[in-house]
């Protein structure tokens, strides 16, 4: 009996939950978004154009989930058309300049998509880009952390030495996409 009671008590209690009327939609109104201004975060950019009418410029990093990405970015600012092929040459350089003994692979990686190798035509004023991807993944041994990517559009070419935080953890790999109009 004390059971059914307490029941009772219960039920009469939730059933008076709520009991306040709802109120109207249209009593609530969502004022637009505030409208937020983008400042661009600032990229070196050759200030001449190389000999070779080929300028490389390289993104800020985009961290994902532990994997890092840079895009690099190749623009004729030649006055001849140059023909572009295959994949970058990348290396990465500790803060002496000194390269990293790294596995370079070509192909697809967490944060981007190879199309593979192909002949492009780039007329002046056009560009191309690829992307270096890495993870940031440690275990046993030293992390490894670079200061700069030293980046030829091929081989062959004097790189361009780029500043920029390279957290290549113990893999001492890094994966290439080939140059493409799109990013992948």
């Amino acid at each position: 009996m004390i059971w059914r009671v307490s029941l009772g008590a219960l039920l009469l209690l939730v059933a008076g939950c709520g009991t306040e009327a709802a109120p109207r939609s249209s009593e609530y109104e969502i004022p637009p978004p505030a409208r937020q201004t983008v400042t661009p975060i600032p990229t070196l950019t050759p200030t001449t154009c190389p000999p070779s009418g080929a300028a490389v410029t390289v993104s800020v990093v985009d961290p994902a989930l532990g994997h890092r990405a840079v895009t690099v970015t190749l623009t004729n600012c030649g006055s001849k058309t140059l023909t572009v092929e295959g994949y970058p040459e990348v290396a990465v350089l500790n803060e002496k300049r000194k390269a990293f003994k790294l596995t370079v692979a070509h192909g697809s990686s967490y944060l981007a998509t190879d199309p593979g190798p192909s002949r492009i035509r780039l007329a002046k004023g056009n560009a191309v880009l690829a992307t270096v991807a890495w993870s940031n993944t440690v275990t046993y041994g030293d992390n490894n952390k670079g200061s700069y990517f030293a980046i030829s559009w091929r081989k062959g070419v004097a790189p361009v030495i780029w500043p920029e935080y390279v957290d290549i953890g113990t893999t001492g790999k890094i994966t290439l996409t080939a140059w493409n109009p799109k990013a992948a």
